[in-house]
């Protein structure tokens, strides 16, 4: 698995959101995803932002990054859950707002 997981290691810059455009999700810094080697991380998109604890599952035979997440939109706390498949320097995924919105994604590998 870590070969696996150092596909998923890095800063990803969201580029495209199903639910949102760049003038939301880039609001208050380059939304990202930040996926470190212990597979916690962090990102942000738009007001929203929190810490994630991940896992590499195999889903139809290729590795995907699933995780959980806690944070906030707007200071109001927030969880939910999402998940990121990768190829390359490419990735998508879906994240999901605990009893709210969720969002198909689209990044690049920054780092």
């Amino acid at each position: 698995m870590i070969k696996a997981a150092s596909a998923f290691t890095g800063t990803w810059r969201i580029t495209e959101m199903e639910q949102w455009d760049a003038d939301y999700f880039d609001m208050e810094v380059p939304a990202h995803i930040t996926i470190r080697k212990d597979l916690t991380g962090s990102f942000q998109f738009g007001l929203v932002q929190g810490d994630l604890d991940g896992r590499i599952e195999t889903i139809d035979g290729r590795p995907r990054f699933d995780f959980s997440w806690s944070g906030f939109d707007e200071n109001d706390p927030v969880s939910g859950r999402g998940w990121l498949r990768t190829c390359g320097e490419q990735a998508e995924g879906r994240i999901f707002l605990h009893l709210g919105d969720d969002s198909e994604l689209k990044a690049e590998r920054q780092t």
